[in-house]
């Protein structure tokens, strides 16, 4: 409904224009997208499967790897499909709650990334420097109350960023989304009213959630690595190293990402607008990615169950 003020009330439908400035070439750029969210979804899915029958990875470095490998097959999920409707099949409408909807899974299963990523550090930290209680600390009932835990954290401070556009902003400007996916900041930026608690919550949560997580994280390498430098012999230092770099990968690729794509968003005002929905449109596909890349290439273990699956031959 348009009022006299020229401004819509409680819209029903937004309209996602995909990446702004770049809508001539949305069609081709789909093609990669897509490459890029089937190697994910055939990547986790694999690692799930080698893990869930490979009884000798359920230790809990696997099974974090297991999670993280979920939550990235949800998290693409999440946008990709909608994402391509609007770049190949001219579909960018989408309904208020239902945009709503998308925003609060996308940022529930970041935030739920970002505790799995933490979970792991930890595990490592334990692994390298207190290796004698690791099998005590690490239990699978640990394991499951991490998960749940990491679930409610990301899904209730996701949560008032929801309520808050449901009940404090009923008055648009205009019901047409610079975005490709429904984004916390594109859709509060639709208002024609005050923003700054939301402004404020996104910060909130943003600095809460991933600040902690990222802090506590380098103080548990930055440990590791004093306790693997410690270590008398060189064979010893390389092989507890190892265990630990595709960790590191993941880590700098998702929070350097996360970090860019966050602060493009909010301060980078001399920055045209398709730098930013391209870097947050990678910033949601390339973890997903290559994760799985990451660690099948610096683990052993899955690397030799690829290999019997890919590479076992027929006894006749």
């Amino acid at each position: 409904m348009i009022n006299l003020s020229g401004t819509v009330f409680m819209p029903s439908l937004l309209t996602l224009i995909g990446i702004p400035g770049l809508e001539s070439v949305q069609f081709w750029i789909g093609i990669p997208f897509c490459a890029m969210y089937i190697t994910a979804l055939f990547g986790n899915s694999l690692l799930l499967v080698i893990i869930r029958s490979e009884r000798s990875l359920h230790e809990p470095m696997y099974l974090f790897l297991a999670m993280l490998g979920a939550t990235d097959i949800a998290l693409s999920t999440c946008i990709l499909p909608k994402m391509l409707g609007i770049f190949w099949f001219h579909l960018p409408r989408i309904y208020f709650d239902a945009c709503l909807f998308q925003m609060w899974l996308i940022h529930t299963f970041q935030c739920i990334e970002s505790g799995i990523l933490l979970a792991m550090a930890l595990d490592r930290y334990v692994a390298i420097c207190d290796p004698l209680r690791h099998a005590t600390i690490f239990t699978h009932q640990l394991l499951t109350q991490i998960g749940v835990g990491v679930t409610l954290r990301a899904a209730l401070f996701a949560a008032p960023c929801l309520i808050l556009i449901k009940c404090r902003l009923k008055h648009y400007r205009t019901t047409v989304v610079s975005h490709s996916y429904c984004e916390h900041m594109a859709i509060v930026k639709l208002a024609a009213e005050d923003i700054r608690i939301n402004k404020i919550y996104g910060l909130f949560v943003a600095f809460t959630i991933l600040g902690f997580d990222i802090v506590f994280i380098t103080l548990s390498y930055i440990q590791i690595f004093l306790t693997v430098f410690s270590l008398p012999q060189r064979e010893a230092r390389l092989k507890a190293f190892n265990t630990c770099i595709a960790h590191i990968c993941v880590f700098l690729e998702f929070y350097l990402l996360a970090f860019f794509s966050f602060f493009t968003h909010r301060f980078g005002f001399h920055i045209p607008p398709y730098i930013h929905i391209l870097l947050s449109n990678l910033y949601l596909l390339v973890p997903p990615l290559l994760n799985p890349i990451v660690y099948g290439e610096k683990s052993k273990q899955i690397q030799d169950r690829m290999s019997k699956i890919f590479y076992s031959k027929d006894p006749s």
